[in-house]
């Protein structure tokens, strides 16, 4: 990926191609996952539909394919509403918290040998690092608005992500003493030869101590919301 964009950019100056060439795999990477999540949202509404007997989405487009888009246009052009009693810049703020470190998370995932933004030997904790902002966004989301009942809300969905990211944790523990290192590209080259060389068979025990450890974690979080805001 990296010789097929710097060909593509060779008539800009070398300078300049070392940071056309990020920039460049940063839009593909985002008009991906974009697009990825438009339609999974898509088929999870076909999907719910066919179990509740419906038809789902099928007016925008042949077979209602063209629905994601309809969906995004109305999310640009839709009012944002912001309560009145409520802190309006952090109120703004908040979504940003969980949206932007989602998708900077995926800097230091290899999709392929050549295709990664940051090739960092630390990836693990930098994709642990990210993912953890999301409970800082619900948080403050919950606190800005002014509204007991949005922030005691955002204080139990809070305490069940902190308890779901402890068992996560837990489980990558296995991933890195069998790879050896903090860097997903190594990771993911030590398990290169084939299915019986993935981790998935000497760390499979790992399963169902996470399995265990959710719903335990996911117990005690709601204990604890129970307990601390009464609900």
């Amino acid at each position: 990926m990296d010789e097929f964009l710097t060909i593509l950019f060779d008539f800009l100056p070398p300078e300049s191609i070392r940071f056309v060439v990020p920039f460049m795999k940063i839009i593909i990477l985002l008009f991906a996952l974009i697009l990825g999540a438009a339609f999974l949202v898509f088929f999870e509404r076909k999907v719910i539909a066919f179990m509740h007997q419906r038809i789902g989405p099928n007016r925008v487009g042949p077979k209602g394919w063209f629905q994601p888009f309809a969906d995004v246009i109305k999310l640009f052009i839709k009012e944002v509403i912001v309560p009145s009693n409520a802190d309006r810049f952090l109120f703004l703020t908040a979504p940003l918290l969980s949206l932007i470190p989602a998708l900077a998370a995926w800097a230091v995932i290899p999709l392929n040998e050549t295709f990664i933004i940051a090739d960092i030997d630390a990836g693990i904790l930098y994709l642990l690092a990210l993912t953890s902002f999301s409970v800082y966004g619900v948080s403050l989301a919950g606190w800005a608005s002014n509204s007991k009942y949005a922030f005691l809300g955002a204080m139990r969905s809070a305490a069940q992500m902190v308890a779901y990211e402890i068992a996560m944790g837990f489980a990558l523990v296995g991933v890195l003493m069998a790879g050896g290192s903090l860097n997903l590209g190594d990771i993911v080259a030590a398990q290169s030869g084939g299915v019986l060389h993935w981790f998935w068979i000497p760390l499979f025990p790992l399963f169902f101590d996470k399995s265990h450890c959710v719903s335990s974690c996911g117990r005690d979080a709601q204990n604890i919301a129970k307990t601390q805001f009464g609900f």
